[in-house]
């Protein structure tokens, strides 16, 4: 993240026991890192909850995705049948108990 080295820790660390003195440092240092770790699991927290929202919402794109698919089902079926007259009825008994399945999946996942 930061690109610190040896070099720059070491004068942070010499200006710090300059102006906070050695009795304080220990003190100090340890509520710095105490924050820092508070720091670290709050953006941890924080990514984990956008990684859910982008992954839910790509469900939800992968179902609306599905549900068009249907309708592309049934043009297919209907070119089917207008070809084949015969097989239509059957087809067309199958397509409607197809899309009565896929109202009630809507219902219930909205």
């Amino acid at each position: 993240m930061f690109d610190i080295g040896f070099a720059e820790l070491l004068v942070i660390g010499v200006v710090a026991l300059l102006v906070i003195g050695p009795e304080r440092l220990p003190r100090v240092a340890r509520t710095a890192g105490m924050w820092l770790g508070r720091a670290r699991r709050f953006v941890g927290s924080v990514k984990a909850d956008i990684d859910r929202e982008l992954a839910a919402d790509e469900l939800k794109k992968a179902l609306s995705k599905q549900s068009e698919s249907q309708s592309l089902y049934d043009i297919v079926e209907d070119t089917r049948n207008s070809l084949n007259p015969q097989a239509g009825a059957a087809s067309a008994e199958k397509n409607k108990d197809n899309a009565a399945v896929a109202d009630k999946s809507h219902d219930t996942n909205g």
